[in-house]
């Protein structure tokens, strides 16, 4: 049986710090969909109908996990 190798030598350097990128680009996505006002019995904060909260953070996390899949998938060019 062959002895796999770590995940950074499966991977490469580049895949790593491209997976990290995309991870960030996540987080930042479900970061912009929580801050905002929350409504209560007593106010209702029209915030969580923003534009920012229903299109622009949904859209960063999809994005996200579309470079996390290019990411793992990436294959540097080798010098020939």
């Amino acid at each position: 049986m062959k002895k796999e190798g770590d995940l950074s030598k499966r991977l490469g350097r580049i895949n790593l710090k491209l997976i990290f990128i995309g991870v960030v680009v996540i987080i930042i996505g479900l970061v912009l969909m929580s801050v905002g006002g929350i409504s209560t019995e007593e106010v209702f904060a029209e915030d969580i109908f923003s534009v920012r909260r229903i299109v622009v953070a949904p859209m960063m996390v999809f994005f996200g996990f579309l470079f996390l899949v290019f990411a793992i998938l990436y294959t540097p060019k080798t010098k020939a």
